[in-house]
C-alpha cells in the first residue's frame, strides 16, 4: 500500500484511521464470498445471486476497495485518508436504501439456516451503521483540521479521464438505481432489479472517487484511488475470464464496458506510480502554506 510519508498537513484522526481499517475489513469478507464462491450465493451470503457474473462483479468491485479503504487507513495525513471517505460513505449509504427496497429478497426467513441468516443481519447491521460513524468521524476530523499541502496538480489527460468516469459512472449508476428495469439494457449482462441497484450503487461509488480524485487535483494524495483501480481493473479482468460467456460481445454496452474497465485500470496505475514520487507542488512561493481541500 502506498503511504504518505512525504506529505504534510493535518493528520488523520484515529477515528477516521480505525473505521476505514473496519471498512476494509468487512469490504473483504464480502468479496471472499462473492468472487471466490459464486455459486454459492444461496446459503453464503444475504441474498441470491443467481448469475455467477453478477456475483464476481460484485467481489471484484469489493475486493478493489480494499486498496482504497486500507490505504486510508494507514495513512498518517488527511491528504491521503481524505481521498476513500466520500466514496465510502456514499455507496455505503446508497447500499443501506437498496437493502430496504428490497428486503423481501434477503436471506432472513426462519426456514433458512442460522448462519446464512446472521450474514444477512450482518450486511444489514453493517450498512445501517457505517455511513453514520463516517459522518461522526468526517465531523470530528473537520473539528481537528483539515490543512493539506499545496496540490501539483495532474496532467490534462489525467484530468479529462477522471472528469468523464465520473460523468459516466453516475449517470450509469444513477440510472440503474432508480430505473432498473429500463437501464439494464445499458449493462452488457442480465440484471435483476435488485442486482441492476447493487451494481449501480458501486458505480455511483466509483464515480464519486474519480470526481473527487479530479477535485483533490493531487497525484501525491491520490495514491489509494490508484491502487482500486489498478485492482479493480486486473480482478473485473479475471472475472470475465471466468464468466465472460454472459457477456453479448457484440453489443455496444459490452464494448463500453471493455473502454470504461480499461479507463480506469490506465488511470489508476497512472495515479499509483505517480503517487510514489517526489512531488513538485505548482502553488507559487507566497501561496505554499496549507490551505483546505475537498
Amino acid at each position: 500500500m502506498t503511504t504518505d510519508t512525504s506529505l504534510t498537513g493535518d493528520p488523520a484522526v484515529p477515528a477516521i484511521q480505525w473505521l476505514l481499517g473496519l471498512a476494509a475489513l468487512l469490504v473483504f469478507l464480502a468479496g471472499v464470498q462473492l468472487y471466490a464462491f459464486p455459486l454459492d450465493t444461496a446459503t453464503h451470503f444475504a441474498w441470491t445471486i443467481a448469475s455467477p457474473m453478477t456475483a464476481v462483479f460484485l467481489g471484484a468491485s469489493y475486493w478493489s476497495a480494499v486498496g482504497l479503504e486500507l490505504s486510508g487507513a494507514l495513512a498518517r495525513r488527511w491528504a491521503v485518508a481524505r481521498v476513500a471517505v466520500p466514496a465510502v460513505f456514499v455507496f455505503t449509504s446508497l447500499t443501506f436504501v437498496v437493502t430496504l427496497v428490497h428486503l423481501d429478497k434477503f436471506h432472513l426467513a426462519a426456514a433458512l439456516p442460522g448462519a446464512t441468516r446472521g450474514v444477512t443481519w450482518a450486511w444489514i447491521g453493517v450498512y445501517a451503521v457505517v455511513p453514520v460513524l463516517m459522518l461522526l468521524a468526517w465531523a470530528l476530523q473537520a473539528r481537528r483540521g483539515t490543512a493539506v499541502p499545496p496540490a501539483a496538480g495532474l496532467p490534462v489527460p489525467v484530468r479529462l479521464t477522471l472528469v468523464a468516469l465520473a460523468v459516466v459512472l453516475v449517470g450509469l449508476g444513477a440510472a440503474l438505481l432508480v430505473s432498473p428495469e429500463w437501464a439494464d439494457a445499458a449493462w452488457p449482462w442480465p440484471l435483476t432489479p435488485l442486482t441492476a441497484r447493487a451494481v449501480g450503487a458501486w458505480c455511483v461509488g466509483l464515480g464519486v472517487a474519480a470526481g473527487h480524485a479530479r477535485l483533490v487535483d493531487d497525484a501525491a494524495s491520490l495514491g489509494p484511488v490508484g491502487v482500486t483501480g489498478v485492482l479493480f481493473g486486473a480482478l473485473q479482468t479475471l472475472a470475465l475470464l471466468r464468466h465472460g460467456s454472459a457477456l453479448d460481445w457484440s453489443s455496444a454496452a459490452a464494448i463500453g464496458y471493455v473502454v470504461v474497465l480499461a479507463a480506469i485500470t490506465a488511470v489508476g496505475a497512472w495515479l499509483l506510480v505517480a503517487s510514489g514520487r517526489p512531488q513538485r507542488s505548482a502553488a507559487s512561493p507566497a501561496r505554499a502554506g496549507h490551505r483546505r481541500r475537498p
